[in-house]
């Protein structure tokens, strides 16, 4: 149905719901690196090492991982309305706790809750937007919603950077409430509830294996540099993993109803999207933690001048998506885009790694600038692309495993990459340091791999260079870290290529991409 065959109340009616699945998703990808900026003063505040930071992020991505997908399956199942209701209101409330804790132990619980919240809103808002708009009505659809997940990840390091030095980091966390009480006042008057009238009951044992799985394999790649790879329980929690795992394919092949369809797997396209999403969120978005640290660390630079740094990168997620849907929807595939996208973010961080070392914003920009461009091709059109191929009764399922996809990559990949940044930093100062020395290397990395480039040994250990030591140190490990995740980027721009089918991601026609453009006429 075209625009001009839409009363202004019935138009009127569908910007209202798409802005009822756009600001939540603005709200969840906000909250996702906003905080990025503010994890030394976090520290500073409430007495916490780095060990304990590391879980306000992964806390959040952890549990918004591990609960999306079914998440989708209940909003499938009773209602995407009301799970988007209470999906704002675990949010908000969990906002609230975040802002007003007192301690670390306080603060990564009420951000685990957080993640609850975020992971129900999401999966709720891309089913009620799956469902609501259809043929090319959906493209625009997605990529004003991707417009709008750009604005969040380009705000994200900014405005932490900005509330943290002016405000305190608390107010990171309060800026959700009136945004909050805002949407569900809005989506209870605006959006109509529905469902999947084939839905079962929720699958429990799925939901429990792959949450079980997950955390398992993240909390062995977060403690596995602190207790050594080889240790017996690093092991085991890797062995339980892949058996969770393998337990949780196993149950979805016996639902009548899974939560996960395998069936949708047996489709390349799928697998494709898939493996995009995933590279994109493990190989670039995980770098929105990262680069802040490294320009307040390696620059000397305060949370403000830090996340402004950040904005070549972010500022193209804004843009870009709408120049996609302009000029480009209709001229090439879903294909041919998830595949130049990552590969622009393959050169983007290549770029970055060969200048980590140099420690020179000017040299680094292009490459951020580079590696931006490439994420605001793919920050809408992987899943449009993975939803391209789902009917839209499975809307909720098809949502929760994008979700999943993206902030598994997250989770996982942070860890991994905070794996790879020790090990590099470790080798790096073994390296540098001379034979015999009597300075503790593992507490040196592990002061390093968290920012703290300050040494504080060199009065004990005259006649070494420890600050030198430890800035190269800390920008090998930043250059190892960049270089894998081009590596990333590059090999599922390949898959991508081979797996997604032109005839599945056809070109939109003109007229549909080009109303994109202006957010009125999306319906």
């Amino acid at each position: 149905m075209s625009t001009e065959h839409l009363s202004p109340a019935e138009g009127l009616h569908r910007i209202l719901i798409l802005l009822c699945v756009s600001v939540p998703s603005f709200m969840i990808n906000l909250d996702s690196n906003i905080v990025a900026v503010s994890l030394s003063s976090i520290a500073q505040s409430l007495h916490a090492d780095f060990a304990d930071i590391e879980w306000v992020i992964s806390a959040y991505t952890l549990t918004f991982a591990s609960c999306v997908m079914p998440a989708g399956a209940l909003a499938d199942r009773y209602g995407r309305k009301r799970m988007l209701l209470i999906g704002l209101s675990v949010f908000t409330g969990a906002s609230l706790i975040c802002g007003a804790a007192g301690d670390v132990l306080l603060l990564n619980s009420a951000r685990a809750l957080q993640g609850v919240g975020a992971a129900i809103l999401l999966s709720s808002a891309l089913a009620t937007l799956s469902h609501t708009f259809r043929g090319a009505h959906r493209a625009r659809a997605f990529a004003f919603w991707g417009s709008v997940i750009g604005i969040a990840t380009s705000l994200g390091p900014v405005a932490g950077g900005f509330i943290t030095q002016h405000f305190g980091w608390q107010w990171v966390f309060y800026i959700n409430i009136p945004i909050g009480a805002a949407m569900f006042a809005l989506t209870l008057y605006a959006v109509d509830e529905s469902r999947d009238p084939h839905a079962r009951k929720v699958d429990v044992p799925g939901s429990l294996t792959f949450s079980s799985s997950l955390f398992l394999v993240t909390l062995a790649l977060i403690t596995g540099n602190h207790e050594g790879w080889a240790s017996n329980g690093i092991v085991l929690e890797f062995a339980c993993s892949g058996t969770l795992f393998a337990l949780f394919l196993l149950v979805e092949t016996r639902q009548q109803r899974p939560m996960l369809d395998l069936s949708f797997f047996r489709r390349p396209t799928y697998i494709g999207a898939n493996i995009a999403g995933l590279a994109y969120a493990g190989g670039l978005l995980t770098m929105f933690t990262y680069l802040p640290i490294y320009f307040q660390s390696g620059l000397g630079l305060s949370p403000q001048k830090a996340g402004l740094l950040m904005l070549p990168i972010a500022l193209p997620l804004f843009i870009v998506p709408r120049i996609v849907a302009t000029w480009l929807t209709h001229r090439f595939s879903g294909r041919a885009l998830l595949t130049v996208g990552l590969a622009i973010i393959g050169v983007g961080l290549s770029w970055l790694a060969m200048q980590a070392l140099q420690f020179d914003y000017a040299s680094m920009s292009a490459g951020l600038l580079i590696a931006g461009v490439g994420a605001g091709i793919l920050n809408g059109e992987t899943a449009k692309v993975s939803m391209s191929v789902i009917p839209p009764e499975r809307a909720g399922m098809a949502s929760g495993v994008s979700g999943t996809v993206r902030f598994s990559g997250i989770v996982v990949g942070f860890a991994a990459l905070g794996a790879i940044l020790f090990s590099r930093v470790s080798a790096t100062l073994a390296e540098g340091l001379p034979p015999g020395s009597n300075i503790d290397p593992v507490a040196l990395t592990r002061s390093i791999a968290a920012g703290d480039l300050s040494a504080g040994q060199e009065e004990m250990f005259p006649g070494i260079d420890l600050h030198g030591l430890a800035l190269h140190s800390f920008g090998s490990g930043y250059q190892a870290i960049l270089l894998v995740g081009a590596a990333i980027a590059f090999s599922a721009a390949l898959l991508t290529w081979l797996l997604v089918r032109s005839s599945d991601t056809a070109p939109t026609p003109r007229h549909a991409s080009s109303a994109s453009a202006v957010a009125p006429q999306v319906e």
